[in-house]
């Protein structure tokens, strides 16, 4: 297994924080159930006895009997420690009835140190946040930056730009890394991920029943990334297509697919104002590899890929995104992160002086002294615009040129 240190060491600084359940998201497949194996290992290392840690995978069908919630409850209390901490792992935990019920009652008990994942986002919501009410804390697993993907790959920084072409094609995954190019293994794995994802994650889980319409509103929003929608108007064409449906359900189906974490939405904020907008938002999704697999390569957009890569970077390193609006022009991204507020543009080229001049035109018109990017893939001669700075995406990608 290879190690993806930033989220191992954030789990590890979560170690031992008892009044708090950790609870890790994100997509299916994107990692977490390694990052779990990978704490399990490094508490051994560190000298917790085996008979201290209880670690489940609910996909592992010999735990079937664990299903039921009384009897995960008595299979866990049987094997607590009987003097000092009891590491309680539990992986892909939203498979068990009633399981909040089980971890609540476990956190009560202050020896009781647990970590949970799952793949939809219904763990941070309902019954869990109203028997936790503030007592958990989440870290979000996303799939493999463009610097972990060379790792992964083994692949040196020299051939950066060739690794980034088909980082952009094949996206993170980790489990890509170890599978065969031939015979069209990694696309048919994507797209079998992609059909678990909608199948267990979305379908199943909350019992759709029209995965038809399902299906066409994931094909428009992954042919249309990064482009200002609502619900209203994915009805409208919906229905112009002949899947007549309603902006109501529209508007459920679209919070289904950011429960089941496949597209994450970016909120439109009014600069000039200074609120949010209550119409027309921007959805990514979360791993460009699943974009391909569901609309193949004659919907592939440069542009947009680009402008992916970059929303999903920002919020790995702990921004909070949204999607900017000043006066009549759009700044593709407003970054926060605590006192930090950035302002970034992104493009695949400012080589055109048009081109560059509409980049710059609604960073320019922002009048506060925060940081303003353009990013680029262009090796750029200089990197200031008239104190706007550029920044070529992959040195960006690669902290070799950091936005601070």
């Amino acid at each position: 297994m290879i190690v993806r240190d930033v989220y191992l060491n954030k789990i590890i600084q979560l170690k031992d924080t008892y009044e708090l359940v950790k609870v890790i998201t994100g997509v299916r497949r994107s990692g977490k159930s390694t990052l779990l194996l990978l704490f399990h290992k490094y508490l051994l290392e560190q000298g917790v006895p085996e008979s201290s840690i209880i670690f489940i995978n609910f996909e592992d069908f010999g735990y079937r009997e664990l299903y039921n919630p009384a009897n995960l409850h008595d299979y866990i209390s049987k094997r607590l420690a009987l003097n000092g901490k009891t590491y309680i792992l539990l992986d892909e935990i939203q498979i068990v009835d009633e399981w909040e019920k089980v971890v609540n009652s476990l956190r009560i008990n202050k020896n009781n140190d647990i970590f949970i994942t799952g793949s939809n986002a219904s763990l941070l919501s309902g019954k869990l946040a109203t028997l936790l009410s503030g007592r958990y804390i989440e870290l979000r697993i996303y799939p493999l930056s463009f610097r972990e993907y060379l790792t992964f790959n083994c692949l040196e920084a020299k051939d950066k730009s060739d690794s980034f072409s088909d980082y952009m094609i094949s996206g993170g995954l980790p489990a890509l890394a170890a599978l065969p190019d031939q015979n069209n293994i990694k696309s048919n794995y994507l797209s079998d991920v992609v059909n678990t994802i909608i199948v267990k994650d979305i379908a199943s889980h909350w019992q759709v029943r029209d995965i038809d319409l399902l299906n066409k509103l994931i094909g428009f929003l992954s042919s249309n990334i990064g482009k200002l929608t609502n619900a209203s108007n994915l009805a409208g064409f919906l229905t112009s297509i002949g899947t007549k449906t309603s902006s109501e359900t529209v508007d459920n189906y679209l919070r289904l697919l950011e429960e089941g974490f496949i597209f994450l939405k970016a909120l439109r904020y009014n600069l000039y104002g200074k609120y949010f907008m209550k119409t027309n938002s921007k959805y990514y999704i979360v791993d460009l590899g699943l974009r391909n697999a569901i609309i193949g390569s004659s919907g592939y957009d440069y542009g947009s890929s680009l402008e992916n890569i970059i929303f999903l970077e920002l919020l790995r390193r702990g921004y909070t995104v949204y999607t900017g609006q000043f006066k009549d022009w759009e700044v593709d991204f407003v970054a926060k992160r605590k006192n930090e507020q950035l302002y970034i543009q992104v493009t695949a080229s400012v080589a055109d002086e048009n081109t560059l001049n509409r980049e710059l035109r609604s960073l320019k018109a922002i009048t506060d002294n925060h940081p303003k990017y353009i990013l680029t893939m262009d090796k750029l001669p200089y990197d200031d615009f008239d104190g706007i700075k550029g920044i070529n995406i992959i040195d960006f990608l690669l902290e070799t040129h950091p936005i601070n």
